[in-house]
């Protein structure tokens, strides 16, 4: 069997127009792999109401809304129950077929145990309840870029990251899922427990603290519970992300649920409500992101890498240059200007293979992607793969070498 609508409604988190559907979601989970619980638990959540059943036995559960009536499941409530299984496979068989948005969400819940996070946001609607189709893209954006800041807060605590970390944050999403819903009011992701559970507590912190921290300024004046909310996971990206959910509404809410199978994590409350975000709370959010830009300090920093681009304006003198870190920094590339002595010695090892180490600082301006004051150039023996590759990314870049020698800006 094949459960075409499941497939169809279930995305990785990827930039527009990239995603793409996930496979694998062809049939229900298997009965013996679900526990009772954990179902009628999921059903809850989802809207699904309980009408009647034998108490201690199983439960009748019918859908959310008007025309929920004529669909019911049994679930029994414990395996104790003799024909539990049975029940459990009809069960499932049933939602699988069924083309309620619940009924997918809840084998979502099941085949993969995930922490819910939902953004609701209240917009205008247009003739019989349409809206424009960018509203959907809109708030698919503003909740991807809310994980990648929830996801960048589990690897440091910063005011601003700018290209730091980003990499490897952006890649822990690979395995969220998230299901669309119409007229672009309503998503919901689902955050893998075994893979992403720091993410979905980070951001359950986080947007506690931005929402504490707007009332504390409005109740004062002052901004500054926004520093202390830095070490709860508040950054100038999760600034931004609220401002983009919130933008053009007339208020959105954010809620996260943890998974049933798995409970709740330390710390955090069970049920954790909603936040919400007014346009009123705007201008304290963009004036939280442009303090957390300009006090984000530079930071000292010894980079090894290789150099990957190479310019100057006449056959001596001064250059700058374009390196690819290797270590000494969570950024993928930096630009620094080098002195005559220096600029020969990455031109050098750029030519024979080799990766440069330099000191300098690393500014916060531009988004940590330029070194200044930098010094102390030297190659870097590094063994005979690692050489290769580097001669080999040197020759599918050779323009930009050429470029650098030709002395042409």
């Amino acid at each position: 069997m094949r459960d075409r609508p499941v497939e169809e409604h279930l995305r990785q988190v990827r930039p527009h127009p990239d995603d793409h559907a996930v496979t694998g979601w062809e049939r229900p989970p298997e009965p013996d792999r679900v526990d009772p619980a954990v179902l009628g638990a999921l059903l809850r959540r989802h809207g699904w109401q309980r009408r009647g059943g034998a108490p201690g036995r199983y439960g009748r559960w019918t859908p959310p809304g008007p025309g929920g009536s004529g669909t019911s499941l049994l679930v029994p409530e414990s395996r104790a129950f003799p024909d539990s299984d049975d029940l459990l496979g009809e069960a499932l068989v049933a939602l699988a077929r069924s083309n309620t948005p619940s009924a997918r969400e809840v084998l979502v819940g099941l085949a993969v145990p995930s922490d819910e996070i939902r953004w609701w946001r209240d917009i205008p609607t247009g003739p019989a309840g349409t809206a424009p189709w960018t509203i959907e893209e809109q708030l698919r954006a503003a909740a991807r870029q809310m994980l990648l800041a929830a996801a960048l807060a589990t690897r440091a605590r910063a005011g601003y990251y700018g290209a730091r970390h980003r990499r490897p944050a952006a890649a822990s999403l690979d395995h969220v899922l998230v299901g669309s819903a119409p007229g672009g009011r309503q998503l919901t992701a689902f955050v893998p427990v075994d893979t992403g559970r720091t993410l979905a507590v980070r951001l359950h912190q986080a947007l506690y603290a931005t929402r504490e921290a707007i009332d504390y300024e409005r109740a004062t004046g002052g901004m500054d519970a926004f520093d202390g909310a830095v070490e709860a996971g508040v950054s100038r990206e999760l600034t931004e992300a609220v401002v983009a959910l919130v933008r053009g509404t007339e208020g959105a809410r954010i809620a996260v649920e943890w998974a049933p199978a798995a409970g709740v994590p330390e710390g955090c409350a069970a049920p954790a409500e909603a936040v919400e975000f007014s346009p009123g709370d705007l201008p304290v959010l963009r004036a939280a992101g442009a303090r957390y830009l300009r006090e984000e300090p530079s930071m000292p920093v010894r980079i090894t890498g290789s150099v990957v681009r190479m310019r100057r304006s006449g056959p001596r003198g001064e250059g700058t240059v374009r390196m690819q870190v290797i270590a000494g920094a969570e950024v993928g590339h930096v630009r620094m200007t080098l002195d005559e002595e220096s600029y020969r010695i990455a031109g050098h090892a750029h030519l024979v293979g080799l990766p440069v180490r330099v000191h300098g600082r690393l500014e916060s301006r531009g988004g940590f992607r330029r070194l200044t004051g930098a010094s102390g150039v030297v190659p870097v023996q590094v063994d005979e793969a690692e050489r290769d590759r580097l001669m080999k990314s040197l020759q599918e870049n050779l323009d930009f070498f050429e470029e650098a020698c030709s002395g042409e800006d």
